[in-house]
């Protein structure tokens, strides 16, 4: 059986904002080709940051990011060829559609990123088409992204990545704002963008929709420490844990004279 390819090494991984807050702690863990890992912790846990520290958008003040061998580092990715390659195999979706989209009309948001390679303008046309298509949103083509509602600006945002056709989609509380049919047409989206061979890597706090998206987790603290790294169904079945992770609370109910406490998920349900 063929070995899977290594994609992230990250070793002892940290980041200090310049004011000296703590973001994440000394986080080591590998990501390989086809994985599907969800980045779990409660708000202000640095699920954020690590993610834009695997995209390059930032550099960890401490330890190392490796993107197949190569240090991911801003003098790195200022070289034009490892940036090219490294751009083309990764894509962040933002938690913030608006954070993404700027571009007068969805067709030029779609074909922003390809041609910032410099591709053909018939390979662009190709690539937006078929994303377009893919994503069901052909029909909104020359409409301007502002004007756009939310679960349509997130699947543009998507369309925007996908476009590259990279390996690796990193995505930030995907489900964060979406309806019940938007959240349940994602969910399959990915699903489906996982068959197709790409890693998944999503932040997010909400435990109902792992099943559905992961098969592993990394598990921050609330003091930004990599608490675990362990198979989904271990990590569902360890109480204790996402209680100290700050996943799960008791709350107690009293039902006449007796109290009973109960385990609630810190997630929103719509």
């Amino acid at each position: 059986m063929q070995a899977k390819e290594l994609l992230y090494e990250c070793e002892n991984v940290r980041f200090v904002y310049p004011d000296g807050t703590p973001a994440l702690m000394e986080a080591s863990f590998r990501i390989w080709r086809g994985d599907r890992v969800a980045l779990l912790g409660v708000n202000g846990s640095g699920k954020s940051t690590l993610l834009r520290l695997l995209d390059g958008l930032m550099e960890p003040t401490g330890g190392e990011i490796r993107f197949m061998g190569t240090p991911l580092t801003e003098r790195n990715l200022q070289n034009p060829s490892f940036q090219r390659i490294f751009r083309q195999r990764v894509g962040f979706v933002f938690q913030d559609a608006d954070a993404q989209l700027f571009n007068a009309t969805v067709w030029d948001e779609v074909a922003f990123a390809p041609r910032q390679l410099d591709l053909p303008e018939e390979e662009v046309r190709t690539r937006v088409t078929d994303t377009l298509n893919l994503l069901g949103i052909a029909h909104l083509a020359e409409r301007a992204p502002f004007r756009l509602s939310g679960g349509e600006k997130r699947k543009v945002a998507i369309a925007c990545v996908l476009s590259m056709n990279p390996d690796v989609l990193l995505l930030d509380e995907p489900i964060a704002g979406l309806d019940p049919r938007m959240q349940s047409w994602l969910v399959n989206t990915l699903r489906l963008l996982h068959e197709a061979g790409k890693t998944l890597i999503l932040a997010t706090h909400n435990l109902h929709l792992l099943p559905e998206v992961a098969d592993r987790v990394l598990i921050l603290s609330e003091e930004h420490t990599l608490l675990a790294d362990m198979p989904l169904q271990d990590a569902i079945e360890n109480t204790q844990l996402l209680v100290s992770a700050g996943l799960l609370h008791e709350h107690l109910h009293a039902h006449g004279d007796t109290m009973h406490s109960h385990l609630h998920g810190h997630e929103h349900h719509h």
